[in-house]
């Protein structure tokens, strides 16, 4: 009685200082002589000095946040304690719903007011071009154009350069796909080693002579094939500007399938690459190839020190209409920018492609003549029917007038004089006669131009630097900063047509099992890297590192090059030959192998408890893995765990940077098992069935799942124990759905079964924070409704096909070309439907023939069980020229805009354009996409890259899988008939945006804030609002994580000793401020590049994030900290040595090391550290 008095007097005490607090706030800003009413009307100096009384209150809360937290904190532990030690076990209610007992430690949520104004935007001045509103002003009318059939004819006065000569740059190159209609291998073979050999001899044959080369992976594998020779001739034409590699990554990346975290890592392995065997830093980027372009990309550019970039592949309209306004020069910014710091010079080439006949000029008839390995008696022509000739001292000046012409028109569409003309094309000069026909006769043509002073030209090969240069000198600038009068521009560049309605974006979805694979692969990436790099830093500092297998750096560098080699724009995108397929899936899974048994190798070491008893064996492994694959394209089969009377420990590692609570279910051979906690508690665990299809459940195997508090980047322990326990041990009942089926439910005494045979009605699962409800015939989601409130939420689930045109073009691996709206999926048999309920979590799973669908709610606090999980396992092999879509129709008034992510970086808002064709509507979903209107937003997270719309309102839709039987004409020659049995894993988060302006919450000063925002933009235009820029909430930072990124589960390998003496790996002595990532700690390379030396890269992001949506009962711990960290003091048992702050690929140091090991970082900005932990 006591304690309750004491519970009830602080709860008192939070009160009057909360209300007291406010009070003097509200009093001191109604006392303010610079305050007036207004009737209504806000002019613009008044909603300012608001908006500064709005700031002033926002630092008052501030003081008193800390504080209130504490208290709130006290109390919540004091509440915890006062009804004594609380019921420790699940129990069953007589509505049907199980109740757990309440969580031992409280949650807290303390987001510091000022974190919340970055998501309020209205920061700087808008860029000049934002491609949403360039997209719904374009009328994409496909005018034929002439000569240059996607554009227009181009004039010229002979007199424009009399002021200013026309600076020509050709610039030769050879783009190498790492894979694509060959293997990689096969392609270096037959190809590119021909055209890196031939390149040494050729360019010094000549010193005007350059050459751009991008695919480091290729030159890495050339670079260990030659001779010490010609690698000191490589070096040299690097140091004296002949060869240019450009970008610098492993690859040149796919830019809509790929996560940030693959497109850092492959970047970085090709600049660490270049830095130690070339000295080389990269300048420029180019991508010339990929289909579109994300506003990621040159974000991460511009922080890897790179000044200037290429792209090609956009929207013809949009190329055109950037060519008659002369904007195909830009600065692109990014949208949450208000500093311009990261800015990035781009040129985006004008016409159809990066061949030759398209690079010279507007006319591709006249630029094939040019194309020097088309002279007759060659393997290729010019479909045109007009060859090139051989320059002679005859032909010249007729053919350099030709040429100049192209050179002329062409630059007319740019403001500058000076122009780029790249010349090349896939897999060029894998033979001398063709370095020699395209530079002898270019240079001839040079020559002559140069020596007529009267044409006001000068022309010369050069390499994409020695363009951007020039066009920097001229402009006065220095090298990256904005010319004058060239726009800025935000935004991307999706999604891609290169002719008529072809858009690229089939490939959005094509080969969903190995872009499910690639996100599987990347996890364990991360999750290996951090684990070796702790492992290896708390050996040293034992003195152990003698005896932990150091040489597993050697998988690590395997397994990034491989992640590396997959993020290749004819590779993730599923784009390749079926063989290359093969050969990229064998690929994945032996690093995937590899990074297991990194991760198993490391928590070995970390987990013991006595670190004298450790010994390495690479014969016997302590761990096993949590799961296997018999094949490259095989699912995963799930470790099952035999129990006997002695115990089995299994080790949980939990690789995201914050603690997390997560039902972790385990495969064992018995039912009747007992699971204790690393300090020998006993637990409440669930045991499932094991199911082999919808009515058989697989014999000796059952699921026990459990939720578990893993520590951040760490490892827990968990007992296991043949016995029973019925008190703790408590098993999931089942009901199965037979719609009239005739079919044999296999049946357990340990679970209580329902068969159902017909007229199933409407039905509901209940956690405690939401109640779901299902169609009896279907088995497929309704509705949602949470627990804190009346109103259901339709969230309709809806299985689709779109077939394809029965004209000449036909969807194919690049091109989704639908025959019309997509029409239902009906089943040749109704589903199977079952239902398993139980304390933890409770499944729906409906069978349909060429898919099963699963929804879960887990019934625990925290991230878990504030959103739906969601799986779809497909399989449409038997399907001719159809693809499988996935529909939800909710009443979110989304009025045609939708949001996705890019790269799992950032979000991008879109507009259902009625004008586009249904496929131009499609768009990349890396890791999300969201509705929303002013009360809720519905957001669906995936772990694999699909291709998402928004067709209608209120809608959202996923192509899950394509079945496709023809090429579409881009070259791969093949269909996509190499379909496998897929996993899509999702999860479904429904949150409400906050209601209404509570003191108590930060996001009341933000809500006042957006709405003075609000009201003068209302006053100062009446035009219809654009789209602002948008984030994800941190909840829903958080699910993304959480479902990319699972504990993983690893048994301890029988043996003799009854007590192995493991104890938690608790890596972190503080907390990160959840809005902080941290994306990797990658151990650096030694001088020997197979051991790791000292240091490490950590690389952190600082998410964006919405503050507007409901942060209640949340059931984790968050703070943020207005982007400070103190790095000193993170890292439990180790000390920080040395600390750099550096460019994102670390080739360039940011500041000098310094003492101090406090950070700060802006929102959204993702920052690389060399850092050394001792």
């Amino acid at each position: 009685m006591k304690l309750k008095k004491q519970v009830t007097v602080c709860g008192a005490a939070i009160f009057c200082v909360a209300v007291f607090s406010l009070y003097l706030m509200l009093d001191r800003v109604q006392h303010d002589p610079a305050r007036h009413h207004s009737g209504g009307n806000f002019p613009r100096s008044q909603i300012s000095v608001l908006q500064n009384r709005i700031q002033q209150l926002e630092q008052l809360l501030e003081e008193n946040h800390e504080i209130i937290s504490h208290i709130k904190d006290s109390v919540l532990e004091l509440t915890a304690n006062a009804e004594g030690p609380p019921a420790l076990l699940p129990y069953y209610t007589a509505n049907g719903s199980w109740v757990l007992p309440p969580e031992p430690r409280p949650s807290f949520f303390s987001v510091s007011p000022q974190d919340c104004q970055f998501a309020l935007g209205g920061r700087g001045q808008k860029p000049e071009l934002q491609m949403l509103t360039v997209s719904e002003m374009l009328p994409f009318d496909n005018v034929e154009g002439g000569v240059w059939r996607q554009g227009f004819d181009i004039s010229y006065s002979p007199h424009d350069w009399d002021a200013e000569d026309l600076q020509v740059f050709v610039v030769p190159h050879s783009h190498n796909d790492p894979g694509w209609i060959k293997t990689f291998d096969k392609y270096y073979m037959e190809q590119t080693q021909h055209i890196l050999n031939s390149m040494v001899s050729k360019l010094q044959e000549d010193p005007r002579r350059r050459f751009l080369w991008a695919e480091v992976s290729f030159f890495a594998k050339w670079w260990d094939n030659i001779s010490a020779q010609k690698k000191a001739a490589v070096r040299r034409l690097v140091g004296n500007g002949q060869l240019e590699i450009a970008t610098g990554g492993w690859v040149m990346p796919d830019e809509a399938n790929s996560h940030y975290f693959a497109l850092i890592d492959q970047l970085i392995e090709g600049h660490q690459w270049l830095e130690r065997n070339l000295g080389a830093v990269p300048r420029s980027g180019w991508a010339v190839d990929p289909f579109g372009y994300s506003s990621t990309m040159p974000y991460l550019l511009r922080r890897a020190n790179v000044t200037s970039m290429l792209i090609q592949r956009v929207h013809y309209a949009i190329k055109k209409h950037f060519a008659a306004t002369h904007s195909l020069e830009f600065m692109w910014r990014q949208t949450w920018d208000s500093d311009s710091s990261t800015d990035i010079f781009c040129h985006m080439m004008p016409f159809y492609s990066y061949d030759i006949p398209h690079t010279c000029g507007p006319d591709p008839k006249i630029c094939c003549q040019f194309d020097f390995k088309r002279l007759p008696g060659g393997r290729i022509n010019c479909p045109w029917k007009v060859p090139p000739r051989a320059i002679t001292e005859a032909n010249v000046a007729e053919r350099a007038a030709v040429l100049l012409d192209q050179y002329r028109k062409k630059s007319r569409l740019f403001r500058s004089n000076v122009l780029l003309v790249p010349l090349g094309d896939d897999f060029r000069y894998d033979k001398p006669q063709e370095w020699d026909a395209q530079f002898f006769n270019y240079q001839r043509l040079f020559d002559f131009l140069n020596s007529k002073p009267d044409l006001h030209v000068q022309a010369q090969f050069g390499t994409l630097s020695d363009y951007f240069d020039a066009l920097y000198k001229r402009s006065g600038v220095e090298p990256g900063a904005r010319p004058p009068g060239f726009p800025v521009l935000s935004g991307d560049f999706f999604s891609y047509a290169d002719r008529e309605d072809h858009y690229w974006t089939g490939y959005f979805t094509s080969r969903p099992f190995y872009k499910s694979l690639d996100r599987v692969l990347e996890a364990h990436l991360r999750g290996a890297e951090i684990m070796y790099s702790l492992a290896v830093t708390h050996a040293r500092r034992a003195g152990l590192a003698t005896q932990y297998p150091l040489s597993d750096f050697a998988l690590l560098t395997e397994a990034r090059r491989a992640l590396g080699l997959f993020q290749h724009h004819d590779a993730i995108t599923g784009t390749a030959k079926e063989a290359v397929v093969v050969d990229y899936g064998v690929r994945l899974l032996r690093s995937l192998v590899g990074l297991k048994r990194v991760i198993i190798n490391a928590a070995h070491y970390l987990v013991l408890g006595d670190k004298s008893t450790y010994h390495f064996d690479p014969e016997v492994p302590f761990l096993q893995a949590d799961d296997t694959r018999v094949n490259h394209d095989a699912l995963p089969e799930r470790t099952v765990i035999p129990l006997d009377p002695s115990p089995r420990f299994v080790v949980l590692f939990n690789p995201l940077e914050h603690e997390r609570l997560s039902v972790v279910s385990l495969l064992v051979n018995s039912p009747r098992v007992r699971v204790f906690s690393e300090e020998g508690q006993p637990l409440a665990v669930q045991i499932s069935p094991h199911w082999s299809s919808a009515t058989d459940m697989v014999p000796d195997v059952y699921q026990v799942s459990l939720p578990v508090r893993v520590p951040a980047l760490g490892l827990g322990v968990l007992q296991l124990q043949q016995g029973l326990d019925r008190l703790r041990t408590l098993p999931s009942s089942v009901r199965v759905y037979l719609q009239g089926r005739r079919l044999t439910v296999s049946r357990h005494e340990a679970f209580p079964m329902r068969v159902i045979d017909t007229g199933a009605s409407d039905f509901a699962l209940s956690t405690h924070y939401m109640q779901v409800w299902f169609s009896g015939l279907t088995g497929l989601l309704k509705s949602i409704r949470r627990v804190d409130e009346e109103q259901e939420h339709r969230v309709d689930m809806q299985f689709l096909i779109y077939g394809t045109r029965t004209s000449k073009d036909k969807s194919g691996a690049y091109l989704f070309l639908p025959d019309g709206e997509a029409q239902p999926y009906i089943p040749k048999e109704p589903p199977v439907v079952r239902v398993m309920e139980g304390p933890f979590f409770s499944e729906v799973v409906a069978y349909y023939e060429h898919m099963h669908q699963v929804v879960r709610l887990y019934n625990v606090p925290g991230v878990e069980g504030l959103s739906l999980d969601m799986a779809s396992l497909v399989d449409i092999r038997d399907y001719v020229n159809k693809e499988l879509a996935l529909r939800l129709h909710t009443d979110v008034d989304s009025q045609g805009t939708f949001f996705t992510d890019l790269n799992g970086f950032q979000v991008q808002p879109r507009r259902y354009l009625k004008k586009l064709p249904l496929q131009a509507n499609f768009y990349p979903m890396p890791v999300m996409a969201y509705i929303q209107d002013p009360q809720e937003r519905l957001t669906l997270h995936t772990a694999q890259a699909l291709g998402v719309s928004s067709l209608g309102n209120g809608q959202l839709e996923v192509i899950l899988d394509r079945r496709l039987m023809q090429d579409d004409n881009r070259g791969l020659g093949q269909g996509l008939k190499d379909n496998k049995r897929t996993w899509n894993h999702f999860r479904l988060l429904l949150e409400r945006r906050t209601a209404g302006p509570s003191p108590s919450e930060p996001g009341f000063l933000t809500k006042l804030a957006a709405m003075f925002r609000n009201l003068s933009l209302s006053s100062s235009s009446s035009r219809k609002q654009e789209v602002q820029e948008s984030y994800p909430s941190l909840l829903s930072h958080l699910t993304s994580v959480h479902l990319n990124t699972p504990v993983l589960a690893l048994p301890v390998v029988k043996r003799q000793s009854p007590d192995p003496g493991l104890r938690p790996f608790h890596p972190l002595a503080v907390s990160l401020p959840c809005d902080f990532h941290l994306l990797n700690l990658r151990s650096l390379p030694a001088e020997e590049d197979t051991l790791p030396s000292l240091d490490t890269a950590l690389i952190l992001h600082r998410k964006g994030f919405d503050c507007g949506l409901e942060a209640k009962n949340l059931g984790f711990n968050c703070s943020t900290s207005q982007g400070k960290v103190a790095l000193g003091s993170l890292f439990r048992g180790l000390d920080v040595g040395f600390l750099q702050p550096t460019s994102l690929t670390l080739l360039y140091p940011l500041a000098s090391p310094s003492n101090s090991t406090d950070i700060y970082m802006e929102p959204m900005e993702v920052a690389t550290f060399r850092l050394r932990l001792v």
